[in-house]
């Protein structure tokens, strides 16, 4: 470790700068023209996609080999291969970007590394195979901003993700990093730093959206020999990748970002609480806290301002309850991970009954670039009581599946159809699940609603951490409903009897329902157990668990009807209310489907038309499937 002064930290920015001038310059311009070798390009630069996504997709063999291929052409002093954090566009990895032409190659294989290096690398010219194909024009994009993906989005929590070497903290710090941190501990006081915070309107990004500067002061202002910086990592809805991709993109961010607390609040000592399932994520985060020791971000004397602050990591069992800051707190100290309550805050009385402040990744991803550009620029973004951005994970029947930055205010119906290009295979769009299993689920006539903590609010659902799921026409919302609550009594710590008992009630009576047992009586009761729930759970996960049930009821209750009255799911999701029935007028009688059968359920005889004994019937759909001649329906 080595104690670095102001000028150190510039002088180790221009030396990395040159890296990454070529991409510097290519994300301002665009070149219609391939660049290669042959036609004169100085240096290349191939981006490969490193995130989670298209890692499993083999993203490192296609790094691995166009490295093997540049070496065999012997241009490997021409050419860098870099592997990058998540460029977001994760339904068209994996990705590869060659710089400084800002092609933008998707869904590439290992075996197209050599075809890349041969036509593009070294003759410039361009593959067109595996360039983007614009869905409405059927033309190949190959830049990424012409692209209507990434025409709406402005990424702040982002910026780095997909553009630098998440591994190279010189990469980082050529991009502005550490100079937030700089200028604070040399320019700043504590109060001066807060009260920037406070004036960008920063909000926390993994769901209450408390203001983080309001935070950040309250807990500055308790007294105690020792204070906690924690960074909330236990991203637990399902669908959601957010955290996990800054992490896994840019994690020097967050380091910064929790020294730049730690400096606010009086604290030494830092903590990132991760789930241990983010293998990739936790491995980054390892290799960014002791590259940021090495070079004296982290320990003694930080920058030569006498100021003191290390980090350490702890890791939590994918307890989605734990990401309540009090039950973090508590699996932390290797106690249950329960919530308590409130107050004390954990501002006063957290981790080793300690002073205590917890932000999420996203939040404190946005502190470091609101201290360089300045509070005013960050809330001139966004709306007047929510500003900036929010990243989501859009994913669910969407046909751009991804990672995705838009301003505060934006409407659903832009993310749906403008990024995420509407509806998969031409379905009708039904709801959109924002806020994860605790959000609420969003109809057709809530689409042009502005993306914002209180819109969001009224309109039965939630902002949450960033989690955004889209269904279409053959989603069945009651069963909807009962995944999510599945999800919430699995997850519950069961220490309150509204979440324990009453949710398991609710689980119970929708079950129930979707079973074509239902009455009319339990939609009443169901309500009435919701609301019950949401004013006297103890803690968030409690209080909004009810949400998908409320939202469901309110927006989708004629479908509810049909159950209990008509024991009939239009989207014939419930397979307690399917019946499978054999046309006699198109049966064969091959006899296929009946020994197929699982359940010896078909019967009949040979070449003449056969019968579902409905009694037997255990609608598992295998005859259907196994038709030939689409003899089989089902009501």
């Amino acid at each position: 470790m080595r104690t670095l002064s102001v000028d150190d930290l510039e002088a180790i920015k221009q030396k990395a700068e040159h890296v990454l001038s070529i991409r510097e310059q290519s994300n301002s311009q665009t070149s219609e023209e391939s660049c290669g070798l042959e036609k004169g390009t100085e240096h290349l630069q191939v981006l490969c996609c490193g995130g989670t996504g298209c890692k499993a997709s083999e993203s490192a063999l296609i790094a691995e080999n166009l490295k093997a291929s540049i070496k065999m052409h012997g241009i490997e002093d021409k050419v860098d291969v870099i592997t990058t954090g998540c460029f977001g566009f994760c339904e068209k990895g994996p990705i590869v970007k060659v710089i400084p032409d800002n092609t933008f190659y998707t869904q590439v294989k290992p075996a197209d590394a050599e075809e890349i290096v041969t036509e593009h690398l070294i003759a410039g010219r361009k593959v067109e195979r595996l360039l983007y194909m614009d869905p409405e024009t059927k033309k190949h994009i190959s830049d990424s901003k012409h692209m209507n993906f990434y025409g709406k989005q402005v990424r702040i929590a982002l910026r780095n993700c997909g553009f630098i070497d998440p591994e190279n903290i010189e990469e980082y710090i050529a991009r502005d990093g550490y100079r937030a941190l700089a200028d604070c501990l040399h320019n700043l006081t504590p109060e001066q730093v807060i009260e920037k915070i406070k004036a960008s309107g920063l909000r926390g990004r993994g769901g209450a959206g408390f203001p983080t500067g309001k935070k950040w002061e309250f807990c500055r202002a308790y007294e105690a020999d020792a204070k906690y910086v924690v960074c909330n990592a236990d991203e637990g809805d399902p669908g959601a990748f957010m955290d996990r991709s800054i992490m896994e993109g840019d994690p020097n961010s967050i380091i910064e970002a929790m020294i730049i607390c730690g400096y606010c609040i009086g604290s030494s000592n830092g903590l990132i609480y991760i789930r241990a399932e983010y293998p990739l994520a936790v491995n980054r985060l390892k290799i960014a806290i002791s590259q940021a020791r090495e070079y004296g971000f982290l320990g003694k004397d930080i920058l030569g301002s006498g100021f003191d602050f290390d980090i350490d990591i702890r890791y939590g069992a994918g307890a989605f309850v734990c990401g309540e800051e009090t039950a973090l707190i508590h699996s932390m100290e290797g106690r249950r991970g329960e919530p308590t309550l409130k107050p004390p805050f954990p501002a006063e009385s957290g981790y080793l009954g300690k002073p205590t402040n917890v932000n999420n990744v996203e939040t404190l991803a946005n502190v470091p670039v609101i201290l360089t550009k300045g509070p005013e620029w960050f809330s001139s973004i966004g709306t007047e009581k929510s500003k900036g951005t929010k990243v989501f994970a859009l994913a669910g029947k969407i046909n751009n599946v991804g990672l995705i930055e838009v301003p505060m205010g934006t409407t659903l119906r832009e993310i749906i159809y403008d990024i995420g290009g509407g509806v998969k295979n031409g379905k009708k769009f039904k709801a959109v699940q924002t806020g994860g299993p605790s959000g609420g689920c969003l109809t057709e006539k809530h689409l042009d609603i502005p993306i914002d903590y209180e819109s969001l609010t009224a309109a039965g659902s939630m902002m949450g951490s960033g989690g955004m799921i889209v269904m279409d026409e053959d989603d069945c919302m009651v069963s909807i409903a009962k995944f999510y609550l599945e999800f919430i009594v699995a997850e519950s710590c069961g220490k309150c009897t509204p979440c324990r008992i009453g949710n398991k009630r609710m689980l119970e009576i929708l079950t129930r329902i979707t079973e074509g047992k239902g009455e009319m009586k339990d939609l009443d009761r169901l309500k009435e157990l919701a609301e019950v729930i949401k004013d006297t759970a103890l803690c968030g996960l409690g209080q909004t668990s009810p949400n998908p049930v409320l939202s469901t009821l309110n927006n989708f209750y004629d479908e509810y009807v049909e159950h209990v009255k008509k024991h009939k799911c239009r989207a014939k999701k419930c397979k307690a209310l399917l019946t499978y029935t054999i046309n006699p007028e198109v049966c064969r009688g091959c006899g296929i489907c009946a020994k197929d059968c699982p359940a010896s359920a078909i019967m009949g005889d040979v070449r003449k038309p056969h019968v579902i004994n409905p009694y037997l019937c255990i609608r598992c759909g295998m005859c259907m499937s196994r038709c030939h001649f689409g003899a089989i329906s089902v009501f």
